[in-house]
């Protein structure tokens, strides 16, 4: 692979504090021991909030009233992108029986699970976009209960914003609960909640934690690192577009890394130059965090041809990837590892992350190696089942028995006996 690295991180990974594991774990062992009383000891400690915790429809009907009548139109703009988007994964999927040999049949069924916890960040942002993609692929799915649950700012609740997206997405309830508390009351079912089957949404690195700890208890969607993007870019792209397009997604954090594989130089010195400049242009915190993912996690690499830009590119696996090069289609047909895929300059990792339909939630830090994003699927458990007509079981319980015996186990050979010895008779 001819590959040159023309900028070079400082940092090549993240890892938490092992202080982060203690500490997540024992908030999870007290709410689990002493229940909602546990719960809202931590809220009132790390959320300043000792409000309603379980949203009312009269709470929820005054959050809506709030908002500007542009900012719901946009909302709703969005939420019908994700909702018809979701829609269609879901009509992928679907029940079917087969004969496998004649007279034994087998089965698929698409069964939702009964309750998804959605846990949508508040902090210093609202994270509309996260309610919009959690929420709304759960009840597509047919998810029959769907908690929100999302950080109270300090002595005011949940963000209106956020409110108003998960009730029009389809939440069922709206836990006014953040942090690691948060995720430990959908676990558990506080507050009258039922007991979620499964976990998505992202979080700083506690609810990360916690999520992981947990599951297997619970399902989640992913485990969830820093948010990281890949640009690949070719002499026919815009640099100014290249350059804004890193920055945007380094805004996300001091340590989400950001990527350009290009084989061209010129482009990639020019960006280079530029991408600074760029970031002292963002409000003082955006600069802050995307200054320090830039100097401290971003990468340049300069390769040979095409070919090994692709191949970089999948064996990086990024989160995002966006190419703003020539012939789309064969980039399409050639990249097969990552979270989700952006062609064209027409396009931005932002658009998905806000507003044209595809998921969000997204797999981070390689594991786009080996998984996609959330979707309606991660809601769905695809299950089996069979039947045999008499005729079948003859030939389908020899074979049974002579590896079941070939393997050790004599119970398991003695059940298709029984059935071998009844049915070869009736025959």
């Amino acid at each position: 692979m001819g590959v040159t690295q023309l900028k070079t991180a400082s940092h090549s990974s993240v890892k938490d504090a092992p202080d982060v594991e203690q500490a997540v774990r024992a908030i999870l062992a007290d709410i689990e021991l002493n229940g909602d009383d546990a719960a809202r000891k931590y809220a009132e400690r790390f959320d300043g909030y000792s409000g309603n915790l379980i949203l009312t429809r009269d709470e929820i009907d005054a959050a809506s009233a709030s908002l500007d009548m542009q900012l719901k139109d946009d909302i709703r703009y969005a939420y019908d992108n994700v909702r018809n988007f979701a829609e269609a994964q879901k009509a992928t999927i679907g029940d079917f029986e087969v004969e496998l040999r004649p007279g034994l049949f087998a089965g698929q069924r698409a069964i939702p699970c009964n309750t998804a916890g959605c846990y949508v960040p508040g902090g210093r942002y609202a994270h509309i976009a996260s309610a919009l993609m959690t929420v709304t692929t759960a009840k597509v799915a047919g998810v029959s209960n769907i908690i929100a649950c999302s950080p109270p700012q300090k002595g005011t609740g949940v963000h209106p914003a956020i409110i108003y997206t998960a009730d029009l997405c389809g939440a069922d309830r709206i836990l006014a609960m953040g942090g690691v508390q948060g995720v430990a009351a959908m676990a558990n079912g506080l507050f009258g909640l039922p007991k979620a089957d499964i976990l998505v949404g992202p979080g700083n690195q506690f609810v990360a934690e916690a999520k992981r700890i947990l599951f297997g208890r619970v399902g989640i969607d992913m485990f969830a690192g820093p948010t990281d993007s890949l640009i690949i870019a070719d002499g026919t792209a815009d640099p100014e577009f290249v350059a804004w397009d890193l920055v945007g997604q380094a805004e996300h954090g001091y340590n989400s890394p950001v990527w350009l594989v290009t084989d061209d130089r010129a482009l990639a010195e020019q960006v280079m130059a530029r991408v600074p400049e760029l970031i002292a242009t963002l409000p003082e915190l955006n600069a802050r965090n995307a200054a320090a993912a830039w100097r401290d996690y971003a990468e340049v690499f300069l390769c040979d041809d095409r070919e090994d830009m692709a191949a970089l590119s999948d064996r990086m696996a990024p989160e995002h990837l966006h190419v703003q090069a020539a012939d789309r289609d064969w980039w399409l047909r050639r990249l097969t590892c990552y979270g989700s895929l952006f062609l064209g300059e027409e396009t931005t990792v932002a658009f998905g992350d806000k507003a044209s339909g595809t998921n969000h939630v997204l797999p981070t830090s390689g594991a786009a190696r080996y998984t996609g994003g959330l979707s309606v699927h991660k809601y769905m458990k695809l299950v089996t089942w069979q039947r045999a007509l008499p005729d079948a079981v003859v030939p389908l319980a020899e074979a049974t028995a002579r590896i079941s015996r070939m393997e050790g186990m004599e119970g398991h050979a003695r059940t298709a006996d029984i059935r071998l010895e009844k049915y070869r008779k009736s025959a």
